[in-house]
């Protein structure tokens, strides 16, 4: 072989070389340029053209930095330069670059700085490697993150709730552990609690707003319509208030409240009250939020009903079943703090026994049914006649017994004789030729005027005695005694 023969072949061999490596440099599985110091791109591959859709007569000699999205920009002008500038080199920096047809396309870049030697200016080598997968895995890893945070959070209000609520003792405890729940967990500015039984409003309690100039408004009848299908309803914006009623809207605005929701207490046996949850922002009510509130909606309607349950069976205990007065328990219980009061501030105390002459014969010829209802009418008016401090019970059969706090022997002869006077009159329940009256017995203890205490059971016989003596001189006449 000659000496040109194998110049030949090695200029052949260079010259596949370059094109090797021109074909590696265009075709590579990332973005590639070079740029000048300031920024200023001298060369790229075909990749990053394909990827930005500009060819390289238009990205050649543009900034770099004008390929970035106005973030990156920022980014690039206040810490991507610096860090290059100074340690010469940068590692996986996330941007993005802005492609022709107006996405941007994020990417993660590595560059390296260049010294000038050999004639060679100093540069700036830069790949580019297309994240859009990357990022999308980091954005379901966030997403997926989001969410067992936030079913944590409902997991955890939800036990925090029922701790809560499980403590409540009674109607106002719950409302109260209600409402905080709904400030705290659901974010409410304010809440209320509107408690219901049967269509009968008992009572409601709020904190963080003024409900009474809401519920004077358009309100109610989003309360009446959460009542009847039992479902969540929700006000999510301003103008969603002023185009159900511009009343709503205006008492809204008045307090600074921008959206609320209403959820109906609903339990086995029908809603037993109502949630309202008061937002100063405008709020989008997601499926997931709707549910939490739905879930500490029910929770708080089984307490409830189980708070009430007790009430029921408590007040059961307490009281008489046909006339609703106190019975005899709650008589000898109340009787004995008003003895404890009496003697602690030195002031009178009246026992007042009240019998009925007449009854037997009404019972014994018009039936059990009729003089039960002369019972229950009877019970009403001794209960309308006494004082709001006093105490009617039904002391057994057709007696009777009112315990006068602070009521000295003319007061409680007073007293009993009003008592005798609302027996006296004709009773609906009865026929014209029946008539009922009362044969009342009095006794007053004041501590004031004796040092000795007394018994409760000493106080009740005394009672007793004196009624015994209205009866055996004429009936339907007033005894009244001292302790």
């Amino acid at each position: 072989m000659t000496i040109s023969d194998t110049q030949t072949s090695i200029g052949g061999g260079a010259r596949e070389l370059d094109s090797s490596y021109a074909d590696l440099f265009h075709v590579a599985p990332c973005g590639y340029l070079t740029t000048t110091p300031d920024g200023v791109i001298t060369r790229v591959n075909g990749t990053l053209e394909a990827w930005t859709g500009r060819c390289a007569a238009e990205l050649v000699g543009s900034r770099f930095v004008d390929l970035l999205a106005t973030a990156g920009q920022l980014f690039y002008e206040t810490r991507y330069a610096t860090v290059l500038e100074q340690s010469g080199e940068a590692r996986e920096v996330a941007l993005s670059i802005r492609c022709a047809d107006g996405r941007d396309l994020p990417v993660l870049v590595n560059a390296i700085r260049v010294p000038a030697e050999d004639g060679r200016q100093e540069e700036i080598r830069t790949a580019v490697f297309d994240a859009t997968e990357r990022q999308e895995r980091e954005r379901q890893l966030l997403l997926a993150r989001r969410q067992a945070e936030a079913s944590e959070a409902r997991v955890r209000l939800l036990q925090d709730a029922s701790i809560a609520f499980g403590l409540a003792m009674n109607e106002q405890e719950l409302a109260e552990a209600l409402i905080s729940r709904a400030r705290t967990g659901l974010l409410a500015v304010g809440a209320a609690v509107l408690l219901l039984n049967g269509n009968q409003e008992t009572g409601v309690i709020a904190d963080g707003v003024q409900v009474d100039p809401l519920l004077s408004t358009a309100i109610v009848g989003l309360v009446s319509q959460a009542i009847e299908t039992g479902e969540i309803v929700t006000v999510e914006r301003l103008e969603q208030a002023d185009a159900i009623a511009p009343d709503l809207g205006s008492a809204m605005r008045e307090q600074h409240l921008s959206a609320l929701s209403i959820a109906p207490l609903r339990g086995a046996t029908g809603t037993k009250g109502i949630l309202l949850c008061f937002y100063d922002r405008d709020q989008d009510f997601d499926a997931e939020t709707l549910a939490v509130e739905a879930a500490i909606a029910r929770h708080a309607a089984q307490v409830l009903r189980r708070v009430r349950l007790q009430d029921e069976l408590a007040h059961r205990a307490l009281h008489d079943q046909l006339t609703g007065l106190g019975n005899r328990k709650l008589l000898e219980e109340r009787l004995d703090a008003e003895i404890s009061g009496a003697e602690r501030d030195g002031r009178p105390l009246s026992v007042v026994f009240i019998d009925l002459d007449g009854f037997k014969p009404i019972n014994d010829e018009l039936g059990h049914r009729l003089g039960d209802d002369v019972l229950v009418e009877v019970a009403g008016r001794l209960r309308h006649a006494a004082r709001a401090s006093d105490l009617v019970a039904r002391y057994g059969g057709d007696e009777f017994v009112v315990v006068c706090r602070n009521a000295d022997a003319t007061s409680a002869g007073v007293l009993a004789e009003r008592f005798r006077l609302e027996v006296e009159r004709p009773l609906r329940s009865l026929p014209a030729r029946y008539a009922v009256a009362a044969s009342i017995g009095v006794a007053t203890w004041d501590p004031g005027l004796r040092s000795g205490p007394v018994e409760t059971d000493r106080l009740l016989h005394l009672a007793d005695e004196a009624m015994y003596v209205s009866k055996r001189t004429g009936r339907n006449r007033v005894t009244s005694v001292s302790a």
